[in-house]
């Protein structure tokens, strides 16, 4: 039905940048809220940051003034720019997506989640 792709995780120090990507692709008539998630190993998985129709913005405190959420609703691709990182940002991050389908159905779609590592 609808799949997401994130790309863009890696390796990085502490204090560098690294630009996540989803792209949303299948039988989609309209992408609602899109959100990134993370979990660290030994921990919850916890909202980093949404981004509704509209483009207003919800963030983490803990990411606030270092990650930027936007959208390309003509891609249907969903970004997260992330700067100054620090160590403790090292997660595995998920794409979330609220999807009205073609089938005129609204679904909640997860991506296979891309690996993030900060090293000190």
């Amino acid at each position: 039905q609808v799949q997401l792709v994130e790309s863009g995780g890696g390796l990085v120090q502490a204090g560098g940048s690294l630009r996540l990507s989803c792209a949303a692709s299948g039988l989609i008539f309209h992408l609602r809220t899109m959100a990134w998630y993370r979990q660290a190993p030994g921990s919850q998985r916890e909202l980093v940051a949404l981004i509704r129709s509209g483009d207003t913005t919800n963030y983490a405190d803990a990411v606030k003034g270092r990650f930027t959420i936007s959208r390309d609703s003509a891609k249907n691709t969903v970004y997260l720019q992330m700067n100054s990182l620090k160590p403790e940002d090292t997660a595995v991050y998920y794409c979330n997506a609220e999807v009205v389908t073609t089938g005129w159905s609204t679904r909640l779609f997860e991506g296979q989640g891309t690996q993030v590592t900060v090293s000190s």
